[in-house]
């Protein structure tokens, strides 16, 4: 029996299949058979490889109560050692040892790499394992995310092996232990991991802070506690929600049974629609509500990240971060707001050695040259004036624009000086912006010309070679008070007739090359251009997750929600688009993680470049939840093998890369890494499916991400514009298996799919104060056109190989995960059951038909419960999210609205693309600023072809309800009663459409020309059906005529 310092005594048993928390193999047995010990103090788990590397190459000590070590029974003396340091008779030994010793002792050393240099100066090219080894790397040891940039001095990071928080190496040991034993008695107010489970979770889910693999005395230490941890709905708001939705699916069931089993004789061709319009319903319905299942919330650890990674007076051990921005025109995406979005990046609250900015421009303006030139010069202004008084958001644009008390907790004398000079400075960099905007209105015939003479490269925008510029870097780029700013550089892809260039895909997957090359940061951030950082500290908030040594590994992304400026109050559109960042993603968050929204999201780049997680540690087999929740899996191969013999897989390393790619999906496991040919793929299957680039495929291997120090900036700058050239991708895995997926102008949900397939998980990241704001059409026509594109992409996806309803079988995507993505592929397909059947209410006013029979008591009961169900359904959900009413009714109205125009459309013009071939252009959503007064852009009319379906319903069912109230005036109050019911179903449409309506009004209800025209022609054709109908001629029903006579 041996004393753990927590939980009392341990069996022996227990103790010999803990696991070593140093390398996360089985502690074992000493030469006696009994469990191997190598403190007899704390009992800390160490295996005895890592006993003897610690006492021959560490510092001969405890690494959790700082005791020295004494040398155990088979164990070879070290210089130091004492006899009463020993607990073995003879002191006296060789150390030489053993082959195998040696290869159990060399194991620790080539996996923890400790008292090793580390950082930029590391030589590119594969690490060699004598043996295969398990395990991450120590909570304690940053060295698995530690990068230095090129050109920072050259200097080495020696990372010391520090496991405690600071200052336990200056106390005596039995000080240390009586405080051990205090904490541990001491319920402490950090939360615990293991005290707050997310309801419902399977067994099988590795997430953060809630199934961490380590005992439960490393919880003690501030260095090693978790990063984040997951917060589940409290049960009194959760539970109540799952039993109305289960209720909800019952009632739902009863109803559709009594439509299918009840038609309507007098009605059947409406009766049949209508039931196949409200099974399909149905069916979508469980596709979104299910998914929502499991909701959760995340708090993060930001002083444990700092304590761990970021010491006050140490070398920053924090993961670089390369950060992608993309535009395309600068008239439709204004340079100023892309200007904004930049500086935003480099004042960000991260060592600045650690951030890398790349903007691309994928149309080769100048303009957008120019402008970058201009922002990297106001930078070293604004940047220092951002650190130096801690504001937020660090925007400029936005942050002179807060209508708040600006002095509120500033305490500087200087900050008030300071920011008036400030804002003049930034008033003077918007003329000079704003000016090349005026100049870039009017192209010159001979094209632009550069300040050296020679034209610009990019005149023509769709025939023109690669160009990249670095502005800001570790060589020159300090800011006025002579600190380092971070890197800036411009990328604009080359672009020739003939090749495919893939639009947005294509232009991120070069960035992802451009930065592999030049930076090679480990995680990469990417925003839109009208995307800017309002959280200074966003990036810490992702590493909390990343950098998690239990759950970073299996993290593809981290996916943060789109917040907004400038939408009005009542946000007519509902172009915040609060119910599906608010409860949609955060239910999927508590299942396999958020879809991949197109901004706002930190990645994983080994995710990036198609590699699969580790596998997760085998649990006992769940129950009924478990087997939903989880997705089918591939037995390995491996798994038939003598269970005593360690498996040699590739998964069983989580810090090694997985190199044979060519079937990641299939789930091919490698053959063992005995030398380097059998870790290593050949050069030329790595090229064939990387590209042509041995200094990009070399980036690829460095799990640490960085660049050799001894590397040329000169070569580098050369192979970046070699990785973005016209023809690098070709027959490569490029926008296949690899980065960002082509196939779609959705490209985002694509990507994510791909990953979750494979079995990684995302993050949602929630922070008090939104990390990152964006700009959002609040015209009718812009948002329309913008619901347009995302389902168009939908239904590409839905015609493509990749579509979720039969892709990734056999892999590691859980099935409600699975649910999620079919729901976002069919969604547009639900326009068409959905035009129909908000055309029904009109028919039926003007027909005197009803889809339903008369019903009776009973019925009507199920009816009722069904409208109630739905409105509790809703009630309930607003209740766990915090969502209001008025956003949750205008997510309605809008789904109605964009479902019946863009949706609609979008099912046509997809299915012309896939049987026909008939491509649709991209449009790029304006970013214009509101310069005509508050929410000018909102009463803006644009025509377009998408406003004909929603008008045309509004003015039939207007129409409907004018004629079926004259008919019951006409026929007295017994055709009251049928009335209503049509009434209620014709309300429903217009109270749906009424947004709309407002939009058509415009400003002070000024309804444009075009809309009066069609109105008026949609008015006459509906008259002259209404003559046709005539339902005022009363229908006398009399003898017949041929049995009967003349004088019947």
């Amino acid at each position: 029996m041996e004393r753990d310092g927590q939980n009392g005594l341990i069996p022996e048993k227990q103790m010999a299949d803990q696991d070593c928390q140093i390398c996360s193999d089985k502690v074992g047995s000493n030469v006696d058979g009994e469990p191997f010990v190598a403190c007899d103090i704390c009992a800390f788990p160490v295996c005895r490889p890592c006993y003897e590397y610690e006492r021959k190459d560490g510092n001969q000590s405890c690494p959790q109560c700082k005791t020295k070590y004494k040398r155990r029974k088979g164990s070879p003396p070290v210089n130091g050692d004492n006899v009463e340091d020993s607990d073995v008779e003879d002191t006296v030994g060789d150390l030489n040892h053993s082959s195998g010793n040696q290869e159990q002792k060399e194991k620790p050393a080539h996996m923890l790499n400790w008292h090793a240099n580390h950082g930029q100066g590391e030589d590119v090219g594969p690490p060699t394992y004598d043996r295969k080894v398990s395990g991450e790397l120590s909570a304690a040891s940053p060295e698995r995310f530690s990068m230095a940039s090129p050109g920072g001095g050259g200097a080495n990071i020696r990372a010391s092996r520090e496991f405690p928080s600071p200052g336990f190496g200056n106390v005596a040991w039995k000080e240390r232990i009586d405080g051990w034993k205090m904490k541990q008695e001491k319920n402490m107010g950090t939360p615990s991991i293991s005290q707050a489970p997310s309801e419902g979770r399977c067994g099988g889910d590795i997430d953060a802070s809630t199934d961490v693999f380590m005992d439960d005395s490393l919880l003690n230490d501030e260095t090693r506690q978790p990063l984040s941890r997951k917060v589940p709905i409290p049960s009194s708001r959760i539970n109540p929600y799952r039993m109305v939705i289960v209720l909800r699916l019952v009632i739902l069931s009863i109803f559709l049974h009594y439509r299918i089993t009840n038609p309507v004789p007098n009605a059947y061709a409406l009766w049949l629609i209508s039931v196949i319009c409200e099974i399909w319903f149905a069916v979508s319905w469980i596709l979104d509500q299910f998914p929502k299942w499991l909701p959760v919330n995340r708090e993060t650890y930001l002083d444990r990240l700092s304590l761990r990674y970021d010491r006050e007076g140490e070398p920053s051990q924090l993961a670089a971060v390369d950060i992608f921005v993309s535009t395309v025109d600068p008239l439709k995406e204004p340079p100023l707001v892309t200007a904004n979005t930049v500086l935003s990046i480099l004042a960000v609250d991260y060592p600045v050695d650690k951030v890398s900015c790349y903007v691309s421009d994928d149309g080769a303006a100048m303009l957008t040259f120019e402008a970058l030139s201009e922002t990297a010069e106001f930078a070293r202004k604004w940047v220092p004036f951002c650190k130096k008084f801690n504001i937020e958001p660090r925007a400029p644009e936005f942050y002179f624009a807060q209508k708040i008390d600006y002095l509120k907790d500033k305490v500087q004398p200087s900050f008030v000086k300071d920011r008036r000079v400030m804002k003049r400075d930034y008033e003077e960099f918007k003329i000079r912006i704003n000016g090349l905007v005026a100049k870039a209105q009017k192209v010159p015939e001979e094209g632009w010309i550069m300040q050296d003479g020679t034209p610009w490269p990019g005149n023509n925008t769709r025939d023109h070679p690669g160009m990249i510029q670095v502005f800001l870097g570790q060589s020159g780029g300090l800011d006025t008070e002579g600190n380092e700013l971070p890197r800036l550089v411009y990328v604009s892809r080359e672009k020739r007739p003939g090749f495919q260039h893939h639009k947005k895909a294509g232009a991120m997957n070069a960035l992802v090359r451009v930065s592999a090359v030049l930076t090679n940061g480990p995680f990469l951030l990417n925003l839109d251009c009208d995307h800017y950082i309002n959280n200074s500290k966003a990036l810490r908030e992702a590493m909390c997750f990343l950098m998690d040594p239990n759950l970073g590994k299996y993290v593809c992304y981290v996916q943060f929600p789109q917040r907004f400026d400038g939408i009005d109050r009542n946000d007519r559109y509902a172009n915040r688009n609060t119910v599906f960042f608010d409860i949609n993603l955060r239910g999927l968050d508590g299942i396999q993680g958020p879809v991949y929204v197109g901004t706002g999201c930190v990645f994983n780049r080994t995710a990036l470049y198609g590699y699969e997680p580790p596998h997760k540690p085998k649990h006992k087999k769940g129950g009924l939840l478990s087997s939903c929740f989880g997705g089918l899996r591939k037995k390995s191969k491996s798994s038939k093998r003598d269970s005593g013999k360690k498996k040699s897989n590739r998964h069983a390393d989580p810090t090694l890369p997985i190199f044979n790619l060519e079937d990641i999906e299939e789930g091919i496991e490698g053959a063992g890494y005995d030398d380097e040919k059998s870790l290593i793929m050949s050069q030329m299957t790595l090229e064939k499916r990387f590209g042509q680039s041995e200094v990009f495929v070399a980036s690829t291997l460095m799990e640490n991400g960085g660049v050799p120090q001894s590397a040329n900036p000169e070569t580098l700058l050369k192979e970046a514009i070699h990785v973005i050239s016209c023809g690098y991708e070709d027959k490569t895995e490029w926008g296949s298996e690899i980065g960002w997926i082509y196939g779609s102008v959705t490209e985002d949900i694509l990507t994510g799919f791909k990953m979750h397939a494979r079995g990684w998980r995302s993050i949602y990241c929630m922070p008090k104060r939104p990390a990152f704001k964006g700009s959002a059409p609040i015209n009718l026509s812009d948002r329309l056109n913008q619901v347009l594109r995302w389902a168009l992409g939908s239904v590409e996806i839905l015609f493509s190989r990749h579509c979720p309803i039969w892709y990734g079988y056999g892999g590691r995507l859980k099935w409600l995960e699975r649910f999620a993505y079919v729901n976002t592929t069919i969604y547009p397909i639900t326009a068409i059951p959905l035009l129909a059947y908000c055309t029904l209410p009109a028919v039926c006013l003007l027909t005197g038909q009803f889809i339903i029979p008369q019903i009776s008591n009973l019925a009507s009961i199920w009816f009722l419960s069904l409208f109630l169900s739905i409105f509790a359904t809703g009630i309930l959900e607003m209740r766990w999210s915090g969502v209001g009413i008025d956003e949750w009714w205008r997510n309605e109205q809008f789904w109605v609205i964009g479902g019946v125009s863009s949706h609609l459309f979008a099912v046509f013009q997809g299915l012309l693309k896939v049987l026909a071939g008939i491509d649709t252009n991209f449009t790029v959503t304006s970013k214009a600023s509101d310069e005509d007064g508050d929410f000018a852009e909102l009463y803006m009319f644009k025509w377009t072809t998408l406003l004909i379906p929603p008008t045309t319903l509004l003015i039939i069912n207007l129409v409907g309800v004018v004629a079926g109230v004259s008919y019951a005036i006409n026929s007295g109050y017994q055709s009251w009663g049928p009335l209503f019911g049509k009434l209620f179903f014709a309300f429903w449409v217009i109270v749906h459409l009424y947004p709309f309506l407002k939009g058509l009004m415009g400003r002070q209800n000024r309804t444009p020309t075009i809309v009066v025209v069609w109105s008026i022609l949609l008015a006459s054709i509906f008259s002259l059906l209404w003559v046709r109908i005539d339902p005022f001629t009363p229908q006398v029903t009399g003898p017949d005529v041929q049995q009967c006579g003349i004088n019947c």
